[in-house]
């Protein structure tokens, strides 16, 4: 296990997001200037396609994503699952059904039971990627959808300019509205740090994920990430 200080330890993790539980909502209206609907619509509209009747929101937070995915989804059953219990203390305000603790690595299900997986802004919290994609296809039926969408950096003109506001005009923000400096300090280097595109697509190949592929949305700051299960 990583040092307690290490930014990906679970330890580190779980105290950082119950610091910030109560706020994390507006700071995230705020700081995505409200895209962060738009990109929760966008998950829950590809996962209606494939018509699921189980779907495994894992990562939920506070739960915006598994109450958008029961607008798009009413027939199927969701299961809204985090490693932070404060998180799903919000969550359970807005009485989001179905909620569990859960490790991203370590997930408490069977083999081949949900239909449907989605991560938003999850993945790249967990101690180990590699790990955590493999949970992630183990615990869903062959043919099953894997959704994953989380920040990125923009690889065009945007570059320079969004890794300022991330390690500069973010924090500061981000302090105003939660508190919690440290918090958006470890947001912008864990950006930096994670795989996007072909990395991350090639992770997903690698962890047993069929034909993955990758979408940039706002301008590249943000990617979404689709794979199948093998059939067997």
């Amino acid at each position: 296990m990583r040092p307690e200080s290490h930014p990906q330890n679970p330890v580190f993790i779980q105290k950082m997001f119950g610091k910030i539980a109560r706020r994390y909502d507006l700071a995230n209206h705020v700081l995505s200037l409200g895209l962060d609907y738009g990109w929760r619509r966008c998950m829950a509209k590809l996962v209606a396609a494939h018509r699921p009747r189980l779907i495994l929101d894992l990562a939920t937070g506070s739960g915006d994503l598994a109450l958008t995915l029961a607008k798009h989804c009413p027939e199927a059953e969701i299961v809204a699952a985090d490693f932070c219990l404060p998180m799903l203390a919000e969550a359970q305000r807005k009485n989001v059904p179905n909620l569990t603790g859960a490790d991203g690595t370590n997930l408490p299900f069977a083999d081949d039971t949900f239909d449907a997986l989605t991560v938003a802004f999850g993945l790249r919290n967990m101690v180990s990627y590699e790990d955590a994609i493999r949970e992630f296809f183990r615990v869903l039926k062959p043919g099953g959808l894997l959704l994953v969408l989380d920040f990125s950096m923009p690889t065009h003109f945007l570059k320079v300019p969004y890794r300022l506001y991330l390690r500069h005009f973010l924090p500061r923000l981000a302090e105003l509205l939660t508190g919690e400096k440290c918090a958006y300090d470890y947001l912008g280097e864990s950006i930096e740090a994670f795989p996007s595109g072909k990395g991350m697509t090639g992770l997903i190949s690698q962890s047993g994920g069929a034909s993955p592929s990758s979408r940039q949305m706002a301008g590249g700051i943000v990617s979404l990430y689709q794979a199948r299960k093998a059939s067997l």
